[in-house]
């Protein structure tokens, strides 16, 4: 039988870095903990403004947060007001959750030039449009070829799960463009699970992106 293994950490070492960046024996567990709750908070924060990535990076006694988006303005804000916002915002929910946040905390903003080639912004437009209620067929459509009209993208795939249209029972729909090689360790290949909230239950949306093989010996591809 086959087994489903999550094509980013598949590729971790070979095409991929660790998302997290940081190692300590002593204090493992409690910056874990503190890793994954931010992630989620912010997940459900900054949804709305394409967040393609949130990566950790920790020091002695620093710590720096970096969100890549397609929307860099909205996060900045004027004068930086959006990124001071957030940073208390974060503190707050630290210390209400009783979380390892060391005292020189810094946010970094990166801007991604090309979202349609991001699973993560792709899965969040899926997952808007589901929400304005249209037809899951003609979302599906629309994705691919907006994804497709790329030049460095080979190939896509998009699949849904739940009660698509209200429908009573739920199911899985699926659609393909080009070529996606799960199994080839050096295929640079994006993927990013989403939910869509809707009235009648949760839509599960996963993306896969590929956009080519990578010979390099030390990659850029996820940068």
């Amino acid at each position: 039988m086959g087994h489903s293994v999550h094509p980013y950490s598949f590729r971790i070492g070979v095409l991929r870095d660790w998302k997290s960046r940081w190692f300590k024996n002593r204090t493992y567990r409690q910056f874990l903990k503190s890793d994954i709750s931010i992630r989620e908070w912010l997940e459900i924060r900054l949804r709305g403004m394409y967040i393609a990535n949130i990566e950790i990076e920790r020091g002695q006694n620093e710590m720096n947060l970096i969100l890549k988006t397609s929307r860099p303005g909205i996060l900045i804000g004027r004068g930086g007001e959006g990124i001071e916002k957030l940073r208390k915002e974060i503190h707050a929910f630290a210390e209400k959750s009783s979380l390892n946040l060391p005292k020189n905390f810094k946010i970094s903003v990166q801007e991604v030039k090309s979202p349609e080639t991001r699973s993560k912004i792709v899965a969040q437009m899926i997952a808007e449009d589901l929400e304005k209620r249209l037809n899951f067929r003609r979302v599906l459509n629309q994705a691919l070829e907006k994804v497709m009209a790329n030049r460095d993208v080979k190939g896509v795939k998009v699949a849904l799960s739940g009660r698509l249209d209200g429908a009573e029972m739920a199911r899985y729909e699926w659609l393909k463009r080009g070529q996606v090689p799960l199994t080839t360790l050096r295929a640079d290949i994006d993927f990013a699970r989403e939910r869509a909230h809707l009235p009648y239950g949760d839509i599960g949306i996963k993306v896969w992106i590929y956009k080519g093989e990578v010979f390099e010996a030390n990659s850029t591809a996820n940068k």
